[in-house]
């Protein structure tokens, strides 16, 4: 009998071990099963952590004039009170663009389908839910257009021409883009200058002329139509009257008797389609020496009051080939 109970312990006992050892080898794999847990929470929270980065980084703090702003990275829905042909030169999305740059022809296929807005009209910019608007520092209801989005204010000749332009840059987050467009530009333009000075003399003079409803203006060297391009770019002289009446205010206005005096060895004109012309084909325009001479480079004053890039580009092409291929 004790024979046959001995088997019997011993297969209860063998029994018992292996049970002891699936149970051992549950506790040595359980930690696995922790760690591949804990891995995935690790990842989870990474996860989180860089979805919590790119939400931040959606937006940056962008230093106007008139302190700090929260502007999107990355804006999609623009509305430019101002500034519209800067942002149209760097591709920024505009949905709403005031009414004197879509009334230029140079921006037609840019703003194509864009509706014109003003800052007398609230509900008309809300309705177009912007995720940044850019406004005048002279402009009405600046605090209520804050309050639709965020409301970058920019004082209309606050900085020069080129640093305008960088400056938008740095908005639209394309800072590195604006710059180099304006290296650029500076070295094909100045290039340009020398030559055209070259060819009409150092002493040659230039005078930049508008006709408005009853009167002519002429300009200094910072107010659009070329002036930029012409005197600061180029080098090119003015006439010492232009120089004394219009360098200091920008723009002077001239009765159409003063015109003889005020005209250099050549003229850009910058013409009005939509004003009486009748003036150009009096003999005080005629006996001009600049007209006499063939040397009046006409312009549509539709297409450039502004001191943009696109505007830039276009009127350094005109005045290469009316200068030098004369």
């Amino acid at each position: 009998m004790k024979k046959l109970l001995l088997p019997f312990f011993l297969l209860i006992i063998l029994f018992l071990s292996a049970c002891g050892d699936n149970e051992a080898t549950e506790a040595t794999e359980a930690p696995e099963e922790n760690e591949t847990t804990d891995a995935n929470n690790a990842e989870n929270n990474v996860d989180e952590t860089k979805s919590d980065t790119e939400t931040e980084s959606e937006t940056f703090t962008y230093e106007s004039e008139s302190g700090p702003v929260e502007v999107p990275t990355n804006p999609q829905r623009i509305v430019a009170l101002t500034n519209g042909p800067n942002i149209l030169a760097l591709d920024g999305n505009i949905v709403g663009i005031d009414e004197w740059t879509q009334a230029n022809p140079l921006f037609d296929e840019k703003l194509d389908g864009v509706e014109i807005v003003s800052d007398a009209n609230m509900e008309q910019i809300q309705n177009l839910n912007p995720d940044l608007i850019i406004a005048g520092s002279w402009q009405e209801n600046l605090e209520n257009l804050s309050k639709i989005a965020p409301t970058v204010i920019y004082t209309w000749g606050e900085l020069d021409y080129l640093t305008q332009q960088i400056e938008i840059g740095k908005l639209l987050n394309k800072e590195e883009e604006a710059e180099e467009w304006v290296n650029d530009f500076k070295e094909r333009s100045q290039t340009a200058g020398e030559a055209i000075r070259e060819k009409i003399g150092e002493d040659a003079t230039v005078s930049v002329i508008e006709n408005g409803v009853d009167e002519l203006y002429v300009f200094g060297d910072n107010y659009a139509r070329g002036t930029e391009i012409l005197y600061q770019e180029m080098k090119l002289k003015m006439p010492e009257k232009v120089e004394e009446m219009a360098l200091e205010s920008g723009v002077y206005t001239l009765s159409l008797e003063a015109v003889p005096e005020f005209s250099g060895d050549y003229i850009v004109l910058s013409k009005s389609p939509d004003y009486d012309n009748s003036f150009f084909e009096t003999n005080t325009w005629q006996s001009v020496p600049a007209v006499q001479n063939n040397q009046v480079i006409e312009l549509n004053s539709k297409e450039v009051t502004y001191s943009d890039p696109i505007s830039l580009e276009y009127l350094l092409e005109i005045f290469k080939d009316s200068f030098l291929n004369e």
